[in-house]
């Protein structure tokens, strides 16, 4: 699913969607969890090639960093 400026839906996924429906509450939130985990993953590990001088708490911050300012931008396709 992609969200033009303003919220609005562009494309949805129906097979990810079927796929989602026959899943619990709780697998929901353990996927939601996982996806998470990968992209804060792959944020940190961009970081630390790109300043491998700094230490894990230092890039740590850099990751809420970087997660706090694309909250406040907008998305585009």
């Amino acid at each position: 699913m992609q969200l033009q400026p303003g919220g609005q839906v562009t494309h949805i996924d129906i097979e990810q969607m079927r796929l989602k429906l026959n899943l619990s509450y709780g697998q929901r939130i353990v996927a939601m969890l996982a996806a998470h985990e990968m992209i804060v993953g792959m944020i940190r590990g961009r970081l630390k090639q790109e300043r491998p001088d700094l230490t894990d708490f230092e890039v740590g911050l850099l990751v809420i960093e970087e997660i706090e300012h694309s909250k406040r931008h907008e998305f585009r396709p």
